[in-house]
């Protein structure tokens, strides 16, 4: 392992089955498969820390064969997630089918990282002793999604995070979209939810909201950052995932926040054009910039 990386990902690779108004597709998915897939070309040393079971290992082998550095912690099963699309591809239903064991403070602790960006898909994924853990060796990102599933019958339950004022204490970066951030705050005005995360501790919270674009606030200020889609929107699955890999890339390079978010909605809205997970390099993503000004 590298002594250390500009980036770790810590979460669980999916099994994926998504449902849209035309196709049935089976696939790998999640953060740590988005995420990873969308920082592949670009210049950084990654490192994605995943936990899944030995019948999907391919998964893993194929991110390996695109040059991507992978450390697996064995699990009995793997994560297997049912999304299902209406024809607004903001609008999905999910189901959870099968569950994945969680991330250890042992299995992660060697490895050293200037961002720890966490994508739990579930409540118990990763526990705030390892937030606290990884704040302690560098920067912590954390997509707030997987603390507010609830998993009941297999479908998945919007719930609050019991342990959140505890755990955010320890996050740089917070990454959720409006409707979890009202679910966090009990505010829908993206201006009081914002500044209550912080309050609660984080330096940047980023707040997406769909094809509506996104908005950043850090140390008292608003940055908005406009949605750029392309002609046809295709899938919009691992957009947030992507999102966060763009944002994460250029901060670390040392970017200002709001070039750094128009570069992550540039990404996550090529993304939307195909299915799957975002393939492209960044001049690619600078020209679409350009083709969208803001």
């Amino acid at each position: 392992m590298n002594n250390a990386y500009d980036i770790c990902c810590i979460g669980h690779i999916t099994s994926d089955k998504v449902v849209t108004t035309q196709t049935v597709t089976h696939m790998a998915g999640g953060t740590a498969f988005y995420f990873s897939h969308a920082l592949c070309n670009l210049d950084v040393s990654y490192l994605l820390v995943t936990a899944l079971a030995a019948s999907e290992m391919p998964y893993v082998n194929a991110l390996r064969e695109l040059g991507i550095e992978v450390v697996v912690q064995p699990s009995t099963h793997t994560v297997y997630f049912e999304n299902i699309y209406a024809d607004n591809q903001d609008n999905r239903t999910q189901n959870v089918l099968q569950k994945a064991d969680p991330f250890t403070v042992g299995s992660v602790l060697p490895v050293n990282a200037r961002i720890f960006h966490l994508g739990p898909l579930l409540a118990d994924d990763i526990s705030t002793e390892l937030i606290k853990a990884l704040a302690a060796k560098g920067r912590v990102s954390l997509d707030a999604q997987g603390y507010l599933r609830k998993v009941e019958n297999k479908k998945v339950y919007p719930v609050d995070w019991p342990g959140k004022k505890e755990a955010l204490q320890y996050v740089d970066i917070l990454k959720a979209d409006e409707a979890e951030m009202e679910v966090l705050t009990g505010y829908r005005e993206v201006s009081k939810g914002a500044r209550i995360l912080a309050d609660w501790g984080v330096k940047e919270v980023v707040i997406t909201n769909g094809s509506l674009g996104s908005v950043i606030y850090s140390d008292g200020t608003f940055y908005t950052i406009p949605a750029y889609q392309p002609p046809t929107v295709v899938d919009a699955t691992g957009c947030g995932d992507t999102y966060m890999a763009g944002y994460l890339y250029q901060r670390v390079k040392g970017n200002g926040i709001q070039q750094a978010g128009q570069f992550a909605a540039a990404m996550a809205g090529l993304k939307t054009a195909t299915s799957g997970p975002f393939t492209g390099t960044e001049n690619e993503v600078l020209q679409f910039l350009n083709t969208n000004p803001f």
